[in-house]
């Protein structure tokens, strides 16, 4: 094989139209849009495409489109920092997700996160992606109304909570999932298991928080003063699970809306010289890394899956097709040692 030989380097289209004999557009053609192509013209030029190894460029191709093959994604959507740990595995799933679909991830930030609009507008002028991914979405979130009303492609990670009507999303069933921690705890033998959420107002925290009454009161547990709310910090956290696990009590269980919260709960309990699991049962939400090295029972969120899903979405919104709606998936009840059975507690003390 001589050094000029197609094969001795990476096959061009001019190759590939030789060796076909057609054009350099007959194989553009063939590559970009087959169904114009006579189907035994398009069988010779597939041929010869597979022999030579030919591979587009995919540069070239995003230019003549007009595309950049990627997708923003605001980092500080809604400012909060409350999903911080689970958006940072989000990124992750979908940066490696988009190679998988031929595209890549662009991030950027919004100087007002609360005002994001200008921040999507400098980027839809720059071109530097064909669409976006949100998350956070929120109460009055103004993203989805505004690329919808600039026919801008988007799939979101959470439901737009204010417009059912749109359902370019992709989100976790909260609610379903603490729905299945009360109903594991009380297999367990609990019988009186408490709520420790965020404040009203959250759309996702009040969803969580749906799950817990709906399965409380199917279970003939309900008791309102088994709640209490707290935001996503830590000693405030704590401040509120004392309360909480006084109204309980010894042999009570606690169901939380982060592993942050459930943290702060920890640490009341071992301030309190009792054992989660063997004294109070314990159910984070998430299964971060805390959770893992605390033995915490967690709901662990399909991050993998849900980014392949919003990918799927928007190759849908970017070929003008209409997804085919909105997608809850169900999150997974890692058991640890944190809700052990309750009878356990009874055995341990009298060892």
């Amino acid at each position: 094989m001589t050094a000029s030989s197609p094969r001795s380097r990476r096959a061009t289209i001019i190759d590939v139209a030789r060796a076909a004999s057609v054009s350099r557009q007959t194989v553009s053609n063939v590559v970009n849009t087959p169904e114009r192509v006579a189907p035994h013209t398009l069988a010779r030029v597939q041929a010869q495409i597979e022999r030579l190894g030919y591979q587009p460029s995919r540069a070239a191709q995003t230019l003549k489109q007009e595309r950049a093959g990627a997708w923003g994604i605001e980092l500080n959507s809604a400012g909060f920092g409350r999903l911080g740990a689970i958006l940072d595995t989000f990124l992750v799933e979908l940066t490696a997700g988009a190679a998988a679909h031929g595209s890549h991830v662009v991030p950027f930030t919004a100087p007002d996160p609360l005002e994001p609009i200008p921040a999507y507008e400098r980027f839809v002028a720059s071109r530097v992606a064909d669409g976006f991914v949100l998350t956070d979405t929120r109460n009055n979130d103004p993203r989805p109304a505004w690329l919808e009303a600039h026919h801008v492609p988007y799939a979101a990670f959470g439901r737009v909570w204010d417009d059912p009507s749109i359902t370019s999303w992709v989100d976790v069933d909260g609610a379903a999932g603490i729905e299945a921690a009360v109903r594991h705890l009380a297999d367990q033998g609990y019988e009186r298991i408490g709520y420790l959420g965020w404040p009203e107002g959250s759309p996702v925290g009040d969803d969580r928080r749906s799950g817990w009454s709906r399965a409380t009161a199917d279970l003939g547990l309900a008791h309102p003063e088994w709640e209490a709310r707290t935001p996503q910090v830590l000693d405030a956290a704590s401040s509120a699970a004392a309360g909480l696990l006084d109204a309980v009590g010894p042999g009570g269980a606690l169901v939380c809306a982060s592993d942050t919260l459930a943290l702060g709960a920890w640490r009341v309990l071992v301030a309190r010289g009792l054992e989660p699991g063997r004294d109070v049962g314990l159910v984070g939400f998430d299964d971060t890394d805390i959770a893992q090295a605390l033995d915490l029972s967690s709901l662990h969120q399909p991050l993998d899956r849900v980014a392949d899903r919003v990918l799927h979405v928007l190759g849908a919104r970017s070929a003008s097709r209409d997804p085919a709606g909105g997608l809850l998936l169900p999150p997974e009840l890692v058991v640890r040692s944190s809700s052990k059975p309750a009878g356990d507690r009874t055995t341990r003390k009298e060892k």
